[in-house]
């Protein structure tokens, strides 16, 4: 029996560290799945904090879904004495992006530093960017997202300790025939770059049957007012608005969907609808934006961003798509899925691994 294995070993300690809005999205999830894993994983003992950032607002919401986590979370300011004192206490640290204050301070305290890099490099060729950049070389460990993520970090190719980890979450259980599902899903923050106007727009002049072929949008944000105004202004039929819902509702609603629409025009980092959406093996439509068509895999139909009469065009190609192609590209993007995503695991052995250095 080795040492990690032995029950009278200690356990290894992990801090995962994120950055924190006081909202709820992709990458809250993605902290929590691998949080939760490793909190039921015996020897390990794992802490989260939510590191409080500019614009940091804690809604209801999120406050219920921390709360109501088996992990020990705390809200801490950057740069703090309260998150030095977590880097001091664990044995591995596993931060979210490249932030400079964890990066100090794991290496003041000698902790190995895990990175898991959910976005593009916005700052390339100015001081931050090069002090963020020499952050994330502090780190043993380096996971991009996507290759779109890595190529703006890395892009004379990946170093040392450096790979591609699209990112996972808890995605809900159960499969639903094709024969009953229906329409089409959004699901996403309704903020301009998500493209929740563009896909409006392709909805109301794709030539299809709009009651048959529903269009149901999931979310919330700051353009949920103009988006309900303009609908009351111009109603379109077939659009159903559901706001925001729990995890359990928006996985229900996106597995009885026939397509997940994810039009977004501002190289968005990833993707993790399409993701969730192939694991109920529901295939996506997609803009060829960031690493959004890497989420969405080989059997997504494809657009450019903010083209609605693309969209629209790929909206009623799905609605006229034959049974058997399309139970051919829902079964595929479901199998693909397998390979593409690591089991949670890996983290679980990196980690180890860290510790053990």
């Amino acid at each position: 029996m080795n040492a990690s294995s032995s029950p009278t070993a200690p356990p290894v300690r992990v801090l995962i560290v994120s950055p924190c809005q006081g909202i709820y999205g992709g990458m809250e999830a993605f902290v929590l799945t691998v949080a939760g894993f490793l909190h039921a994983q015996p020897g390990f003992e794992v802490r989260v904090a939510w590191k409080r950032v500019r614009g940091f607002a804690l809604q209801p919401a999120f406050a219920a879904i921390v709360e109501n986590s088996p992990v020990r979370s705390t809200f801490v300011p950057r740069l703090s004495r309260a998150l030095w004192r977590l880097v001091r206490w664990a044995d591995v640290v596993h931060s979210q992006n490249a932030p400079p204050d964890v990066a100090l301070l794991a290496r003041l305290a000698r902790r190995p530093l895990a990175l898991t890099i959910h976005n593009w490099n916005r700052t390339r060729g100015t001081l931050r960017g090069w002090v963020w950049r020499m952050s994330g070389r502090l780190a043993r460990r380096r996971w991009y997202d996507s290759r779109f993520v890595a190529s703006t970090w890395e892009p004379r190719g990946l170093r040392l300790g450096s790979e591609v980890i699209p990112p996972v979450s808890e995605f809900g259980e159960g499969t639903v025939s094709p024969d009953e599902r229906r329409g089409f899903v959004f699901a996403a923050r309704w903020i301009a770059n998500k493209g929740i106007d563009t896909l409006l727009a392709a909805y109301r002049q794709a030539r299809l049957d709009h009651v048959r072929w529903p269009l149901r949008l999931i979310g919330d944000g700051p353009l949920a007012g103009e988006v309900r105004r303009e609908l009351a202004a111009a109603p379109i039929p077939g659009v159903e608005i559901l706001g925001f819902v729990d995890a359990a509702t928006k996985a229900s609603v996106i597995a009885r969907s026939r397509w997940m629409v994810t039009p977004p025009h501002t190289n968005e980092d990833f993707g993790l609808t399409p993701l969730e959406a192939r694991h109920f093996g529901v295939p996506s439509i997609v803009t060829r934006d960031g690493g959004v068509p890497e989420a969405a895999g080989s059997q997504a139909l494809v657009c450019e961003p903010r083209d609605a009469g693309g969209l629209a065009l790929l909206l009623e190609r799905a609605a006229a798509m034959n049974e058997d192609e399309y139970r051919a590209r829902a079964d595929i993007a479901h199998e693909e899925l397998k390979d593409f995503l690591r089991p949670l695991n890996f983290y679980a052995d990196a980690f180890r691994e860290l510790a053990k250095r």
